[in-house]
């Protein structure tokens, strides 16, 4: 066991041994004190009774005393014995062991005895006393009447300490603190364990299943864990496939580029086709580097700031018109219909530069895969009662196979037919993360006629 394990071990262990002592200590005092009071209202309540049963023997004689002693019989009153020197009882009932004359009043004062000797005219004699008072063993630890009404042998109040029940009292708070303590200390170990194998590296390590159906703050800190793991895992996946990815996508570049150097310094007839190579190359390379650095932005959260009131509509028109721009200057085939009404409306806060970037990756996607004769449709939808506005950019492309929908949002994903497959594959990776940024989702799907559909949805 470790030592958090024998911390809260110790503390509860101390805790309820306290507890336990402190409060058997109170109610042996207090039974001490009642049984005082007890005795002290017994003995004079005897005295009484003692008193008036003497006299009335002297006064009427031994038919009056039996009388007397079967009506107190028949009431909630100690028993009065009257014994006379054969040590019979006046009523012929039988005398407890020990309480006859020669044991309980002869030698001794008939104070002593709590009794009352009484002669009679003739010269016989009585001795009354109370059979609760005769003598006999010395009362247990408590007594009878332990937790309420005290008792014992002459009513004493309890002299010894109540050792036994603090004994029992400690070894049920042993058994207790320890279940305890293992029951805290047990899931802490396991997530101890699960924090040094992420530290080594290990972020497989899983600790929900040793939870078991804890339903506590330990088990929901375990589980988080779990979700931070796994996420970090993904993370680190991500970078490495993306590490990976820029390489690959570096080299091809930089081939060219020593190609056209060595065919410079070959041909030096042909430098300015070289020269021509290699600014294509640098420029591919430029925007490659720059789509990487936004990527970067988005992704750290640099380029979400909800600063800006921003005018949907302007964006998603300036956009189109760019890319009709990019049509009439023959560098795509593709035609735009825009429906873009319901974005008079929408003034979201955000990034307007990067709302820019998402909506136009997306449509410049749109119309590259667009066939010539093609038409990309770029249109809008508010909806009020859940304050989202709706754009959605459909081509009339190849689309993408099912399997691959969710996947064309990762980086430097091209799709299985790499033959059509054009850029770097950054674009609508930097398009999900803007979007999501900004509180928004943005999903694809195949077009019943043919084509990709790329749909944002956005607050209002």
């Amino acid at each position: 066991m470790g030592r958090l394990f024998w911390k809260f071990f110790l503390f509860l262990m101390l805790a309820q041994v306290t507890t336990v002592v402190a409060v058997s200590t109170a109610i042996w005092l207090r039974q001490r004190a009642a049984a005082a009071q007890y005795v002290a209202a017994t003995k004079q309540t005897d005295a009484t009774l003692l008193n008036q049963a003497a006299a009335t023997l002297e006064r009427d004689g031994e038919p009056a005393l039996q009388n007397l002693l079967k009506q107190w019989s028949r009431e909630p009153l100690p028993t009065v014995y009257a014994i006379d020197a054969t040590g019979r009882d006046v009523l012929g009932r039988r005398v407890p062991p020990g309480a006859g004359p020669e044991s309980a009043v002869n030698g001794m004062p008939a104070e002593t005895k709590g009794a009352r000797r009484t002669a009679l005219a003739d010269g016989r004699w009585y001795v009354l006393f109370i059979a609760e008072h005769a003598p006999g063993p010395p009362s247990p630890v408590f007594g009878p009447g332990l937790y309420g009404f005290p008792g014992g042998p002459g009513g004493r109040p309890p002299n010894v300490y109540p050792v036994d029940p603090i004994v029992g009292g400690i070894l049920a708070s042993l058994v207790v603190a320890a279940l305890l303590a293992w029951y805290i200390a047990k899931p802490i170990g396991s997530l101890r364990r699960a924090f040094d194998a992420a530290a080594k590296g290990d972020l497989d390590a899983r600790i929900g299943d040793s939870m078991g159906r804890r339903r506590d703050e330990l088990a929901d800190l375990g589980r988080d864990f779990d979700r931070t793991a796994a996420k970090l895992k993904l993370l680190m996946d991500m970078q490495r496939r993306l590490l990976h990815d820029v390489s690959h996508e570096l080299r091809s570049p930089l081939a060219r580029l020593q190609a056209a150097v060595g065919l410079a310094r070959q041909q030096p007839g042909n430098v300015e086709a070289s020269m021509e190579r290699i600014e294509r190359e640098a420029v591919r390379m430029d925007r490659l580097v720059d789509e990487l650095l936004t990527l970067s932005r988005t992704e750290a959260g640099m380029g979400a700031q909800q600063t800006d009131v921003v005018d949907l509509a302007e964006i998603v028109d300036e956009v189109v018109q760019d890319a009709s721009f990019e049509v009439a200057a023959g560098a795509t085939a593709a035609r735009f219909d825009t429906d873009l009404g319901a974005l008079a409306s929408a003034h979201p806060k955000g990034n307007a530069e990067m709302l820019h970037r998402a909506f136009e990756n997306v449509v410049r996607n749109a119309a590259r895969y667009t066939p010539p004769g093609g038409r990309v449709e770029v249109a809008a939808r508010h909806d009020a009662v859940h304050h989202e506005v709706t754009v959605t950019i459909a081509d009339q492309g190849p689309g993408v196979a099912p399997a691959e929908l969710e996947a064309i949002f990762q980086p430097f994903f091209r799709g299985g037919d790499v033959t059509i497959s054009r850029g770097h594959g950054l674009g609508l990776a930097i398009a999900r993360r803007v979007i999501e940024a900004h509180g928004g989702r943005i999903t694809a799907s195949n077009r019943p006629t043919g084509g990709l559909a790329v749909t944002i949805v956005l607050p209002a």
